[in-house]
Formats: C-alpha cells, structure tokens, sequence
C-alpha cells in the first residue's frame, strides 16, 4: 500500500487557505471603494490657477 503524502495534502490546503483570504481581501477593497467614491471636481494641479 501506498505511503500518503502529508506534506503534498498539507500544501494543498495552504493554497485553498491563501485563496479564500486573498478572495476575502479583494471583496472587502471592492466595498470600501464603493463605500467612499472620490470627490468629481478634487484638484489635480495646484498650479493650474496661475
């Protein structure tokens, strides 16, 4: 019989581990970003009203 691969097994479920918080970050900087929008007429050059 066949020796399992714990450390193959224990990897796998690392990358699934790091995928739903990578998932999770990117769902949450979607919110926030559609939480607060930025303003239309904000500055982009101080020195444009010279």
């Amino acid at each position: 019989m066949a020796k399992t691969n714990y450390s193959f097994e224990k990897r796998q479920r690392e990358l699934a581990k790091k995928k739903k918080q990578d998932s999770k970050q990117a769902k949450k900087m979607a919110s926030r970003d559609e939480a607060k929008p930025e303003p239309a007429n904000a500055k982009t050059a101080p020195d444009e009203q010279a």
